[in-house]
């Protein structure tokens, strides 16, 4: 055999023994990794199972948390319901008990009403007694006129009506005579608590006078007092209170209010501004601010001055303020302060005549308009007010007294009452002391008459003392006492709707029958 036979002769078996091996190799590596991916299904089969517990053992505690969730609220829901059977038993079992304790009251009304039927029926037998009784008498006295007088039973009925029905009236005047007294005194009590007055009523050209002031001042500067836009007016009337009317008319600018010492303070600030030149917002509040404090300064300087010309001492700081304040008010164009010193001098002069204290008849009439000073401020009449400022700051009861009565509303419990009453009257009336247009007076008169006559039954009115009293006559065949009393009411009330005046108008209504005979 050759060399080439020989070698191919040892490599087959070699080849064969080879691929066997290789066979074997590959077959153990495969089983090797099959080995593997099972150890990983079971792997992750068991992870998966572990996982599948998990969920499920969740979701079980989720489910037991909703059972439990829905326990609770189904728990929650039975207590509310059971406590609103709880309540509505409660409820039917008080109206139970009311029902049973209705029915008991209904029980002793019950009673009640058979008891008051029975004294009924009492009072009805007694009645027909009585009746009888009466029956009995009248025919006694019929029979006894008729014996006497010879009448027939027609006659002396009549006669005996007669005599009953002259009882009977002379009774029902004297009640109605009664009750009218008794009204009147119920009306004089409670007018004081129910009547107020509105604060300072007055026509409108009155109104004009009192409640304007008139500074002069250059057309040119009226620009300036304007301003951009008009903000100085504004910045003025903000700090003052008081209405800055610039208009048409020549060199003059109007300020327009109802408390006269705001106005004064605005007249005074603006004629400073005036002077000064520089007119601007920061400006206008620091003068009306200095301008204020000044007149605080002022207003005490003249009631210390009053105070010390009346040789009154003792006056509380904030009474002597407010007299100063007296200063810039006026009535009927008087001026208040001027007036109340007036009056003081001569309440010293009647006191001092009687013998009675000097001193306090002087401080009456020095404070007896002391409400003027604040009216524009303060709800009420001066005359209430002024009786309060005096209670505030502990003046003597006599002085107070005299403040509430000094237009003799009420009943004056001293004679120092008497005596402001008539010094104010004096003051007031003398000639010159208060003045009122006369246009306006004539108009205020005439519609006063107006009203009075345009109700029916009046034959004639007249307006008396200055406008204060109107006095109404009637006609008696339309108009009785009764129907009196309430003419004057309805006429008194027109008056407070349709006219504007000062204090008050006294209404007063006369009915008067006169029964004329001739003796021939």
């Amino acid at each position: 055999m050759t060399n080439m036979e020989i070698s191919i002769f040892i490599m087959i078996p070699v080849g064969v023994s080879a691929f066997f091996i290789g066979y074997l190799i590959r077959r153990f590596l495969a089983e090797r990794k099959i080995g593997r991916a099972e150890a990983l299904a079971r792997q992750m089969i068991s992870e998966a199972e572990i996982g599948a517990e998990s969920r499920r053992r969740e979701a079980l505690l989720e489910v037991r948390e909703k059972i439990q969730k829905m326990r609770a609220a189904l728990d929650r829901e039975s207590r509310g319901r059971r406590q609103e059977l709880l309540n509505l038993e409660n409820r039917l079992h008080n109206k139970d008990a009311n029902i049973d304790r209705k029915a008991s009251l209904l029980e002793k009304k019950e009673e009640e009403l058979s008891v008051q039927d029975r004294e009924i029926t009492s009072w009805q037998a007694e009645v027909e007694s009585k009746k009888k009784e009466v029956e009995r008498i009248l025919n006694e006295e019929r029979d006894i006129l008729g014996k006497i007088a010879r009448l027939s039973q027609e006659e002396a009925k009549e006669l005996l009506l007669k005599k009953m029905e002259e009882g009977m009236r002379h009774e029902a005047a004297v009640m109605a005579k009664k009750i009218e007294q008794e009204a009147r005194e119920t009306a004089m009590k409670k007018a004081g608590e129910i009547v107020t007055l509105a604060i300072q009523k007055c026509a409108v050209d009155q109104t004009i006078e009192s409640t304007v002031s008139v500074v002069s001042v250059s057309d040119e500067m009226k620009g300036r007092i304007i301003g951009r836009e008009g903000r100085n007016i504004r910045a003025f009337e903000g700090a003052t209170g008081i209405n800055l009317i610039v208009d048409d008319t020549p060199d003059a600018v109007t300020l327009s209010g109802f408390d006269p010492v705001r106005r004064e303070i605005a007249r005074i600030a603006l004629e400073k501004l005036i002077a000064d030149g520089r007119i601007h917002p920061s400006r206008i509040e620091e003068i009306v601010k200095k301008v204020r404090q000044d007149m605080e300064v002022a207003l005490r300087e003249v009631g210390e001055q009053t105070a010390f010309e009346l040789g009154i001492a003792g006056l509380h700081p904030e009474i002597i303020k407010l007299i100063g304040k007296l200063k810039h008010r006026t009535s009927y164009g008087q001026n208040v302060l001027q007036h109340s010193k007036e009056s003081a001098h001569l309440a010293g002069v009647i006191a001092a005549e009687l013998g009675m204290n000097v001193k306090m008849a002087k401080r009456a009439g020095l404070l007896h308009d002391l409400g003027k000073a604040v009216d524009h401020d303060v709800e009420g009449t001066h005359i209430t007010i002024g009786g309060d400022i005096a209670k505030k700051y502990d003046e003597a009861p006599d002085i107070i007294n005299a403040i509430l009565h000094h237009h003799g509303e009420g009943e004056s419990q001293t004679l120092l009452a008497v005596i402001i009453q008539t010094v104010d009257a004096i003051s007031g009336s003398r000639p010159g002391a208060r003045r009122e247009i006369l246009e306006t007076y004539v108009q205020r008169l005439g519609k006063l008459e107006k009203i009075a006559t345009s109700f029916p039954g009046v034959e004639k009115a007249y307006a008396i003392s200055a406008g204060r009293e109107v006095r109404v006559m009637v006609k008696p065949e339309k108009i009785d006492d009764i129907g009196a009393g309430n003419l004057a009411v309805e006429i008194s009330r027109r008056i407070e709707k349709e006219l504007e005046y000062p204090g008050q108008i006294k209404v007063t209504l006369i009915r008067e029958v006169r029964a004329m005979e001739y003796a021939k």
